[in-house]
């Protein structure tokens, strides 16, 4: 059993901005966020979309998020 728990989009978004990603700018549904330590990720879901926890694992690897974080 996974330890990320399925969860709506707009949650993980606020909880990467939490942990020190800020966001730089929008090109269609797409925010572009920067961290100092990360360097920059792409962020492409709408809020309403629910984001499994195979997907919250890939998140994570690249943006150092934790499942207390969420």
């Amino acid at each position: 059993m996974s330890q990320w728990p399925s969860t709506k989009a707009r949650i993980v978004y606020k909880a990467l901005l939490n942990t020190g990603w800020t966001f730089l700018r929008q090109v269609g549904s797409h925010k572009k966020l920067s961290h100092p330590i990360y360097g920059n990720y792409i962020w492409a879901f709408h809020d309403n979309e629910e984001i499994g926890p195979a997907m919250l694992a890939r998140i994570a690897k690249k943006t150092g998020l934790k499942p207390s974080d969420l």
